[in-house]
């Protein structure tokens, strides 16, 4: 049988990991369309190795701990799995960049410096909230898209992807250099640009999403279509077309461009 043959909606499919990730953006001091943080992963990851993706990891044990001590101290009411994907995006942002997002206290430069530190000695944000008195800011974090393969015998993450506004251009931004190698803004039409000059490389599931935040020239216009647009968990799947595979996407998840031939996209 073909690995292809194991991409689809299956009951035996590998269980998934849970993960979320967050797409920053921030002000083009030119003047042109908002740029977005993207981040290339280190070329020895076992997924994703070499590609460009937008920051964010999979969701760890503390980040369900927080999540539950945050509801039950503050009283609000999130979906758990909801509540530890924001954390998670939170968590891993500051890990990966450097950049305090989703936060709320007394934060600068340098402050943001130690939390980063501290976050990648413990693994764990809780510490941080703790350390510099910050609180999370869930309202900071838009709900954009869910993927959620459903594939066999392939490594599968029920991701959960979140926009966020930095605002300001004149932020500095530094990879982990672990798990990244290099990190730079752009807007999603010059990423795809990038991606297609092969200057970057970007998997399926990166494209699909650039594609959409291409359509938007600012934050406020992708936060309001993420709020207009119902998130329908995607779950990509084979489709022979005049004889040829296509690798598609549901066509009611706010996607602009739905699928494409399966010898020319990167899945991993």
């Amino acid at each position: 049988m073909e690995d292809l043959d194991d991409m689809g909606e299956h009951a035996d499919a590998a269980p998934a990991t849970p993960a979320a990730t967050l797409v920053v953006f921030r002000h083009d001091a030119a003047g042109g369309p908002a740029q977005i943080l993207m981040v290339e992963r280190s070329g020895t990851m076992s997924f994703a190795g070499g590609a460009t993706v937008f920051p964010g990891g999979k969701v760890d044990p503390a980040d369900l701990e927080l999540a539950e001590a945050w509801m039950a101290r503050t009283g609000r009411q999130h979906d758990l799995a909801d509540a530890a994907g924001r954390i998670t995006a939170v968590r891993e942002t500051l890990e990966e960049t450097g950049l305090a997002v989703g936060l709320t206290g007394t934060i600068d430069a340098a402050r943001a410096a130690d939390a980063r530190r501290l976050v990648l000695e413990t693994g764990r944000l809780a510490d941080v909230l703790d350390a510099f008195s910050w609180e999370l800011d869930f309202d900071a974090l838009v709900p954009f898209a869910r993927w959620w393969p459903r594939h066999r015998n392939m490594r599968v993450f029920d991701t959960r992807f979140y926009l966020a506004n930095l605002g300001t251009g004149a932020v500095e931004v530094t990879a982990d250099a672990t798990e990244n190698r290099h990190l730079f803004w752009a807007s999603a039409a010059e990423a795809l640009r990038l991606a297609d000059e092969q200057a970057i490389r970007i998997i399926f599931p990166t494209r699909r999403n650039l594609e959409r935040l291409a359509q938007f020239g600012d934050f406020a216009g992708a936060r309001d279509h993420a709020l207009a647009t119902p998130i329908v968990t995607v779950t990509p799947r084979i489709e022979l077309r005049d004889g040829e595979r296509w690798l598609v996407i549901a066509s009611d998840a706010g996607y602009p461009v739905h699928g494409e031939l399966v010898s020319q996209a990167d899945r991993a």
